[in-house]
Formats: C-alpha cells, sequence, structure tokens
C-alpha cells in the first residue's frame, strides 16, 4: 500500500475519531458510491419484493441478511476514494470478481452475524490473502478494537431501527383519518403495514449503508495506522519526497 497516496491525512486517532473519519470520506465520495451501490442494491430490492407474496417477513430478511454482499460495492468505492481515485460502474464491473465474488458464502454465514463486520470486511477484501493468513490478520486487527466496533454496529442498527420506524409511520400521518381504525385493528392488519415497512426498510438501507461501511472502513484504517505507524511514514514521505 502506496502511504503517500492516501487522500486522508493518518494522525493518531482514537476509534470512535476514526468513525467520524470515515463518515466525511462518505460524504466526499457520495456521488460514486451511491451511483455504484444503488446499481446493485435496488435489483437485490425490487428481487427481495418479489418475494412479499410468499411471505410478509421474506423481503425484509432478504435485504437484511444481503447486506455484507451490497457492503462489497461500497467498501470497493471507498477504497479508491481514500486515495483519491474515482470509480464508474465500468470500474465495478471490471472488478466484480473481485468486489462480489470472493468469500461470499463466509460473507453470508458465519461473518453475517459478527458485530464488527464493517471492520474486518476490509482485511478479506482488500488484503488478498488466503484463508488461514486473513484470519491471523483479523484477531491482530481486532485485538482491544472489538467493543468500539461492536458499538459502532450498534449505534447504527439502533439509528437504522429508528428510521425505518420513523419513515413507516409517515404512511399513517399521511393517511385520511377516518382510514386509521380500518388499518391499524382489522385482521389484515400486518398484511397493510408489511409492504410499506419493507419498503421503508429498503429506502432505510440504501440510504444508511455506505455511512456504516464508511466508518468501519476508516477504524480498519485507522487499526493500520496505529500498527504500522503510518502517520510517521507519511509524514517521511511528504518531508522528503523522492
Amino acid at each position: 500500500m502506496q502511504i503517500d497516496a492516501l487522500a486522508m491525512r493518518m494522525r493518531p486517532r482514537s476509534a470512535m475519531e476514526a468513525a467520524d473519519l470515515g463518515v466525511r470520506l462518505c460524504q466526499s465520495a457520495a456521488r460514486p458510491v451511491y451511483m455504484c451501490y444503488w446499481a446493485v442494491g435496488l435489483p437485490v430490492v425490487a428481487l427481495s419484493l418479489a418475494t412479499l407474496e410468499i411471505a410478509d417477513w421474506l423481503p425484509g430478511l432478504l435485504i437484511w441478511w444481503t447486506k455484507p454482499w451490497l457492503d462489497r460495492t461500497i467498501l470497493f468505492v471507498l477504497s479508491r476514494a481514500a486515495f483519491g481515485q474515482p470509480t464508474t460502474l465500468g470500474d465495478l464491473w471490471n472488478a466484480q470478481r473481485r468486489v462480489w465474488w470472493s468469500h461470499l458464502l463466509l460473507s453470508l454465514t458465519l461473518r453475517r452475524l459478527s458485530p464488527w463486520r464493517s471492520f474486518t470486511q476490509p482485511v478479506y477484501q482488500l488484503e488478498g490473502l488466503p484463508y488461514f493468513k486473513a484470519r491471523k490478520r483479523v484477531l491482530q486487527i481486532r485485538r482491544r478494537k472489538t467493543n468500539p466496533a461492536a458499538l459502532m454496529t450498534g449505534a447504527f442498527g439502533t439509528a437504522e431501527t429508528v428510521l425505518t420506524v420513523a419513515v413507516t409511520s409517515l404512511v399513517f400521518w399521511f393517511m385520511p383519518g377516518e382510514l386509521r381504525p380500518a388499518a391499524l385493528f382489522s385482521e389484515h392488519t400486518s398484511t397493510f403495514i408489511a409492504l410499506p415497512m419493507t419498503l421503508a426498510y429498503a429506502t432505510v438501507v440504501l440510504f444508511l449503508e455506505p455511512f456504516y461501511v464508511a466508518s468501519g472502513f476508516a477504524m480498519y484504517l485507522n487499526r493500520r495506522a496505529q500498527l504500522e505507524a503510518w502517520d510517521i511514514e507519511q509524514e517521511l514521505r511528504r518531508a522528503f519526497p523522492e
């Protein structure tokens, strides 16, 4: 990794400060991030919604379960933005094998429930290590840093839940008053609520997930800076350019 090519200035930061840096990185690269993310995420949402007639709860579950796969596209764009490289849909398509299909089964099974998945995913996706070496690397990255990563995941999970409920409630706020009792207290209430709640959840995921991935990625970069003294190397390269 070419430290001097990083678009961010590395210095010692707490884990939470690094997460804030990730949010700023996502904001600065918002256009390519959302362009690539929505190009992949919207078809997934559409396919998930197609299962609504099978079961009310199935679309939401599918969207939730596939989030780690969607995160791969976001991380790819952010990893390039961290080095000042723009990303197009063509770049994403050309890198699809590495971005979408590497470690796919593990991402959707064992790692799906990890409370610090956005913090450790860069190891699996960006460092290109075989499985057992990647596992050792993850243990090194995680050492004494799992609590802040889990806390960050919990914070975004809470925000996701609150926003989903808030967006869903808009359906009832804008509903004519005479229809609310029938909608809320009829035998078809669960069916009536399922579609707007699923749409609300999908909307929140399509908006919020890049910030979650960016926060974890910045925490990963900060951890590597601590382990490998990137801040010192970066300053030396700036002071003594080749």
